[in-house]
């Protein structure tokens, strides 16, 4: 199981240099750092390289999971079957990130860090927009999730490209989990140990109000349209079988004008 590790940027000159830093000096895999540099105006993809990750970009700012997706399809390229996401703005302890990555032996499993957000002294809307997202998720999902938004998972690339996710920002991971509770693939979550630096610190580019409010409406479309093509499934057999019944009175009726 070769993993790489993944590590979304915007705008975050400031942090992703240590990050990158401490990642490549522990990452048991050489040269398998990649920071997605979302289309950042500041320097963050030349901070990035200096510490020693590759550096992919986006002419223009996607969101979260457009970058994680091309992270994905990057690593795959590169013959890795498993990523692990880490945040550029060092929420997520480097060795944290390697624990992640070697906690479940199953390279089919999605594993998914799990923080102590009281513990770690989370801003309160931070608090509350988790809570609010893990009982929406999990409600869609019909699975018990205890952190949708913590961004340092464990993806096996293949299944989780599979999935067909199609968000780009904050609500592609909380897409994954649902898709991957329904499609049963195997969902690991771990307790993480997470770093909240005093809020004139903090790069983050998350609004806990509106990107769970965007977030949860896509988990509802995403619903709806799961519904509608389960209920066209169970239609479609018993349609056929009326037009085909239908066919086979009119060649009977046409039999006995003849």
């Amino acid at each position: 199981m070769r993993a790489a590790v993944i590590v979304p940027a915007f705008q975050a000159e400031r942090t992703v240099g240590q990050v990158v830093g401490e990642l490549a000096r522990i990452w048991p895999e050489a040269g398998a750092v990649l920071v997605i540099d979302d289309g950042s105006t500041d320097r963050t993809s030349e901070r990035a390289a200096a510490a020693g990750a590759i550096v992919l970009r986006h002419a223009r700012n996607q969101g979260k999971g457009a970058a994680l997706r091309t992270g994905m399809r990057a690593a795959q390229a590169r013959g890795f079957s498993v990523v692990v996401s880490v945040d550029a703005d060092g929420q997520h302890p480097p060795r944290e990130a390697l624990r992640v990555r070697g906690c479940s032996a199953d390279p089919a499993a999605l594993v998914v860090g799990v923080r102590d957000m009281a513990a770690a002294r989370a801003p309160k809307a931070n608090q509350r927009s988790n809570a609010f997202s893990n009982f929406a998720v999990s409600g869609f999902a019909w699975k018990r999730l205890s952190d949708t938004q913590c961004g340092l998972r464990r993806y096996p690339i293949d299944a989780t490209l599979g999935l067909g996710s199609w968000a780009d920002g904050y609500g592609y991971e909380a897409e994954v989990l649902i898709r991957a509770a329904a499609a049963r693939l195997p969902i690991v979550e771990i307790p993480i140990r997470v770093i909240y630096p005093p809020q004139e610190d903090r790069v983050s580019h998350f609004d806990p109000v509106w990107d769970p409010t965007k977030m949860v409406f896509q988990v509802v479309s995403l619903s709806a349209l799961t519904r509608i093509q389960w209920i066209r499934s169970r239609l479609a057999p018993s349609h056929g079988r009326r037009a085909r019944a239908g066919a086979g009175r009119d060649q009977a009726s046409a039999k006995r004008d003849l």
